[in-house]
């Protein structure tokens, strides 16, 4: 999305106050909380981080992100503006180990990115912007819609990695918003959410697919109001077969704590 202004006051940090304060709640996660890290799991999170790279933060701010982000083993990161300096130093903070790549921008002058421990994966050689070619674009329609699909406003990105004997690809993805009070908006937004869902079923099942690899995760900013049969956003992404994990309570994901927008899809 466009990004916020700049906010008019500077508010102080005590970033020893604030670490302690996340790992005590990192720790105190009830039926959603974070594994400590092992050489038997792989931790795999999405993170939209507004304005990230738009304006310049504190020092005290990218050491918070930092800490967060180094609770995984890779995280798809969305809204990295095409000032990627914030994420630069972020990964620094991180230490020996975790890398990083991202892609070129797009809509908004956003690029997507992924980081990564190096240490726990190994890069493959597929890495890719999701670009269907011009002749596909007929088959991206769905029921009660006469919008055609002209192409992605951000071009969701690829990466494959092997961790230990697992080989999977992942597709960070940042959906179209417009507005929501507005059909053609919300139509544009199906038929991406239906592009990035056809084109996990059609990896999934090529022969061709690379390294044999049948493991495919889309995660990110979908944009998606709710995880309900009756949304549009969810119908159009799981109607060639990507699932959404079921949670033991809902999870939010924007300002207002009321839309399911962050999602990691199987």
């Amino acid at each position: 999305m466009p990004s916020f202004p700049k906010p008019t006051f500077n508010r102080k940090i005590n970033l020893a106050t604030e670490i302690k304060a996340l790992r005590k709640y990192k720790v105190n996660m009830q039926e959603d909380a974070i594994p400590a890290k092992s050489e038997n799991t792989l931790l795999l999170a999405t993170w939209n981080i507004a304005n990230f790279g738009a304006q310049e933060r504190q020092a005290e701010h990218l050491k918070i992100i930092a800490e967060i982000i180094g609770w995984f083993d890779v995280v798809a990161i969305q809204e990295t503006k095409e000032n990627y300096h914030d994420l630069d130093e972020v990964v620094k903070l991180l230490g020996k180990g975790y890398k990083y790549m991202m892609s070129d921008e797009g809509g908004n002058n956003e690029r997507m990115a992924f980081v990564y421990n190096s240490d726990k994966l190994t890069l493959l050689h597929e890495i890719a912007e999701l670009a269907l070619p011009p002749a596909e674009y007929k088959s991206i329609k769905l029921p009660g819609i006469d919008q055609s699909f002209n192409g992605f406003d951000r071009s969701p990105y690829m990466v494959s990695f092997l961790a230990g004997k697992f080989a999977f690809t992942l597709l960070n993805v940042h959906l179209y918003f417009g507005d929501d009070s507005k059909e053609a908006s919300m139509n544009r937004r199906s038929l991406e959410a239906f592009a990035v869902g056809r084109w996990a079923s059609l990896r999934g099942n090529s022969k061709y697919r690379f390294n044999g690899i049948d493991h495919v995760f889309a995660l990110g900013d979908f944009n998606l109001p709710m995880v309900d049969e009756g949304d549009p956003i969810y119908k159009a992404l799981t109607a060639k077969g990507l699932q959404l994990p079921t949670h033991s309570q809902k999870i939010y994901s924007n300002i207002s704590d009321d839309k399911q927008y962050d999602q990691v899809a199987f």
